[in-house]
Formats: structure tokens, sequence, C-alpha cells
């Protein structure tokens, strides 16, 4: 999640572990506190004046379990772990997302924590949520991390442009349709203006997670094996898109090779009318924007249903941890209710608690925060989290084949024969 905005933790990142390796203390006979390091990728602010607070919380209440907060970075996260966990001494509690979990799962690097999680916290988070994080381990099927926080795919829009436009506000229980949203978009593009600027530089998981809007999987498996597919429901939005950069000619070609929030400046500027974004975009645009600027959340559009592929947030515990229950203790407090309102709102992101869900203060009309939360309902897991060789085919075939055909470079049947030959061909070795 994220990544490309939080270089700045990289070198500090890459020290604090290095320095923290080798202090994990251990409670023991000796009477001395359990010391666990807490691998923190928190990096906004809020976010990270959250945690901290949090875990000093933690330890004036806890003198025999202290945690030693250890700041981590999104950028190079996975590759530091590697090198940690075949050093022997990883964070004991590691921040990380789903995407990262299966492989450290397959390779026995995490614990299993089906058997170490409170009750109370089960039951809190829904089964969709803990399915993000469930994986096939070197044991068997587990639980390797506690999802926390989640986003969802939504449209930031000028509210005045929409106003002046007599467009439809959605709801939740009304949302755009596909069809709807792109009559819109031709309603709203005039002269210079576009209606929407597709972002599209790290393309993958945008479309294959919008594309559940048709029931476009992209993946099947049988007898144990996974292909890929591209078929008339994985083919939805991706033609929907292309339309509109090539057809209607209400999207701005120019925003191809942007990231996510490169697209904001002429958003503010008038420049486009709406931009698709992760639900956390929101912050930006309260803290950029000029203050005469009117905007809204428009909630997740609806092809046949609604639902969006989900990743989580999570919270692990390493395979080599001395401490597994006492970091388990840690981990169930700090992702009590209470604490994920404060987690999320640091982080402008859903939290996977039902409780913290219900908060006021994640369930306000102020600056989008009830079309956030209530969007959780759509959320389902992302059928590619389940996939050996996912990150692959993403990098190699996926990102390449996605941009060419964005750029109208390839036709979608070019797209589909690339994404299929050149994807199975990745997916057949780590399908032996």
């Amino acid at each position: 999640m994220r990544r490309g905005l939080r270089s700045a933790l990289a070198v500090a990142a890459a020290t604090v572990i290095g320095l923290a390796a080798g202090c994990s203390g251990g409670g023991n006979d000796s009477g001395k506190p359990v010391t666990l390091k807490f691998l923190s990728l928190a990096w906004q602010k809020d976010s990270l004046a959250a945690n901290k607070r949090l875990v000093a919380e933690w330890n004036k209440a806890n003198p025999k379990i202290q945690v030693q907060y250890v700041q981590g970075s999104w950028d190079n996260v996975n590759d530091q772990l590697v090198t940690s966990f075949e050093g022997g001494d990883p964070p004991d509690v590691i921040h990380d997302d789903s995407s990262a979990l299966a492989g450290f799962a397959g390779q026995g690097y995490l614990t299993d924590l089906t058997k170490l999680i409170p009750t109370e916290l089960k039951s809190d988070i829904p089964d969709a949520a803990w399915g993000t994080a469930t994986f096939d381990g070197k044991g068997g099927q587990g639980i390797y991390g506690v999802p926390f926080l989640q986003e969802s795919q939504v449209i930031l829009a000028n509210k005045k442009m929409l106003d002046d436009a007599k467009v439809r506000i959605p709801t939740v229980d009304n949302p755009w349709t596909w069809d709807e949203f792109q009559q819109i978009t031709k309603k709203l593009t005039v002269g210079k203006r576009y209606g929407i600027a597709w972002p599209l530089k790290a393309p993958v998981n945008k479309v294959l997670n919008l594309s559940l809007n048709f029931g476009g999987t992209f993946f099947q498996t049988s007898g144990g094996k996974t292909t890929v597919k591209v078929g008339p429901q994985e083919k939805e939005v991706l033609q929907r898109i292309h339309d509109q950069l090539y057809k209607d000619k209400t999207a701005d070609p120019s925003t191809l090779g942007m990231g996510t929030t490169d697209p904001l400046p002429g958003f503010y500027a008038g420049k486009y009318a709406m931009v698709p974004a992760g639900i956390y975009l929101r912050q930006q645009v309260v803290e950029q924007a000029p203050k005469d600027f009117q905007w809204v959340t428009i909630p997740p559009l609806k092809g046949q249903t609604t639902q969006q592929g989900a990743i989580s947030q999570t919270l692990s515990v390493a395979a080599d941890s001395k401490h597994p229950k006492e970091a388990m203790k840690f981990i169930s407090w700090f992702l009590n209710g209470q604490h994920q309102v404060e987690l999320a709102k640091g982080d402008w992101l859903i939290p996977t608690s039902l409780t913290a869900a219900k908060d006021p203060s994640l369930t306000t009309d102020k600056d989008g925060w009830n079309i956030a939360t209530a969007s959780a309902k759509s959320l389902i897991l992302a059928p590619y989290l389940k996939v050996n060789g996912y990150d692959e085919f993403k990098s190699k075939v996926a990102t390449p084949a996605l941009q060419s055909y964005f750029a109208n470079k390839i036709s979608i049947d070019d797209l589909a024969k690339k994404l299929t030959d050149d994807g199975n061909k990745v997916l057949e070795r780590y399908n032996k």
C-alpha cells in the first residue's frame, strides 16, 4: 500500500533494524522482562503518533513485557525481512500487508496464529478479513497475521462541477453503475477539462480489484494448478477504461504514466472533474486543496456488484520469536476496537474491527468518512492473494502488458493473449 510515498523512511529503517538486531531480550528465569521488537510501517504523522503512543502506553502498563518500537519503510520492508529471517533474528512483531504473507508463511518464516488469537479479537474481525491473512504454511493452512486496516477504491469528485452539470450524487445504497459513470464523465468533459483522470503507472492491482465488479477474477484453479484466464468478465473494466481514454475521450491520456497522487494538482485546478483513488487519498485533499475547493467522495462503482478485492495491513509474529504468546498478547491489545479507531484515522483507512467501524468519528459525513467506512461491505478476498507466483506475474507480465494496452499500443485480444500465454509460463514454475 502506497509504497512510493514512503521512501523517506527507507534508509532509517535499514539502520534501525540493524541496530535492533540481537536486542530481542527474553523474559526468563532471571526475572528480566521480555523485550519484543515491533517493526512498524506507520509513516503518516497521525499514524506515527498513534503507534508510538500506544507502544508507550503498553510499556507503562506491562513492565514484564516491554515492546521496542522499530521504524520500517514500505519501500523495502520485504527485502529487509528476508535478510533478518535468514539471519535468524527478525523482529518479533511484524507490520506488513497480506500480499507478502503467503511467501513468508510458505517458507516457514511466520508463526501460525490460529491457536493464539483470543476469541474476543477473532470475533471482532469478519471472516472475509481473516481470509486475507490465511495461507498454506509449512505446517498446513493457518492464519499468519492479524488484519487491521483495509483500503477500498472510490472516486474523488469536484462537487461544484457535479452540481453545475446536475449530476446525481450517489450513495452507498444507490451507487453509480459503470454505465452511469461513463455517461457522467461525458457530461463533465467540457473544453479542456476531462471528466476523469486515470493514473495507471501501477495498473495491475487496481484493475484486478475493480474487475471483481463484473465477476472478473483473472485466475482459475483446478486440480491444484492455477492458470490465468481473461474472458468477457475480465475484459469489462479494461475495455471501459480504454473507451474513456480513446473512444469517449473523457479521460486524459497524459495521466496514464502518473502515480496515484500525481493528478491531484490538476484536480484542484479544475483540469479533471474526478480522480479514482484509494480512500486514504482523502487526507491529501483535506490538507492540500485550496480552502474554497468543494469535493465529495463517490462510493465504489457497481457492475454486477460493487465488490472489490481486498488486501489488509497485518501484524504477524516471526517463527523465530522466542515469545509468541507475549507477542500475541501485545497484538490483541494493540488492535482492539478502540485502538483500531485511532489507527484507521491516522492512516485514513478502514478498520477491520466491527467495533471500531461503528465509532462516530468513522461514520461522520465529514471528509467522506461515512462513505469510506461503509465501503468495507464491498470488500472481498482478492483472488490474486492466493496465487503462488503472483508477484512475478505482476511485475514481468501484467504490468508491461496493461501499460501497452492502456497506451493503445495493443488490442484487448493481444492483451488477453499476453496475460494468458506469458502469465501461465510464469505460474507453471510455481505449480510444480
